[in-house]
C-alpha cells in the first residue's frame, strides 16, 4: 500500500492474523451467549453513536436490519429513554452499553441500579455476551476513529 492510500482494514498495520483470529473467537463467544441479534445490534449502535464512529453506526444499522429490526427502532436508539419502541430488557442493555462506554467521559460507570436491572432480564451467559459486545464495539470504534474509517465500508 502506498503512503497516500488509506487502508480499509480496521486493524490496519497489525499484519498479524492472530488478531483477526482472536476477534473471531470473541464474535463466536458473543453469538453463543444466547442474546437476540437485534438487541446486540442496538447495543453496538448505541455505543458507536456515543463514540461518533460513523463506520460502526452504519454497520450497526445494516446488522440490525439483517437481523429483522425496523427503521423506526434503529433510528430512535439515540433517544431510547424517550422512545416507546424498546422492551425493558432492551432498555437495561442500552443503559449498560451507555454506562460502560461513557467511562471515557469520566462518568460514574455501571451503577448498582443498572447492574440489578440487567440481572433482572438476562442470564449470566447473556450478560457476558452483552458485555463482550460492548467491549468489542468500543475496541472497533476506537480503531475506526483512529484510522478515520468512513461509513459504508464492508469488511470481509
Amino acid at each position: 500500500m502506498r503512503a497516500d492510500e488509506k487502508s480499509t482494514d480496521p486493524l490496519a498495520g497489525t499484519n498479524n492474523p492472530d488478531v483477526w483470529k482472536a476477534v473471531g473467537h470473541l464474535q463466536k463467544a458473543i453469538a453463543a451467549g444466547g442474546v437476540d441479534p437485534k438487541l446486540l445490534a442496538l447495543v453496538h449502535l448505541r455505543a458507536s453513536q456515543i463514540n461518533s464512529c460513523s463506520a460502526c453506526v452504519y454497520a450497526s444499522v445494516a446488522g440490525g436490519k439483517k437481523a429483522g429490526d425496523t427503521d423506526e427502532r434503529l433510528h430512535n436508539v439515540a433517544a431510547w429513554r424517550a422512545a416507546p419502541f424498546y422492551t425493558d430488557a432492551e432498555r437495561a442493555a442500552l443503559a449498560l452499553a451507555e454506562a460502560a462506554t461513557r467511562l471515557q467521559d469520566g462518568a460514574e460507570g455501571v451503577t448498582d441500579e443498572i447492574w440489578e436491572e440487567v440481572n433482572a432480564h438476562f442470564t449470566e451467559e447473556q450478560i457476558g455476551a452483552i458485555n463482550l459486545e460492548i467491549a468489542l464495539t468500543n475496541f472497533f470504534n476506537r480503531i475506526n476513529r483512529t484510522i478515520k474509517e468512513p461509513a459504508g465500508q464492508t469488511w470481509g
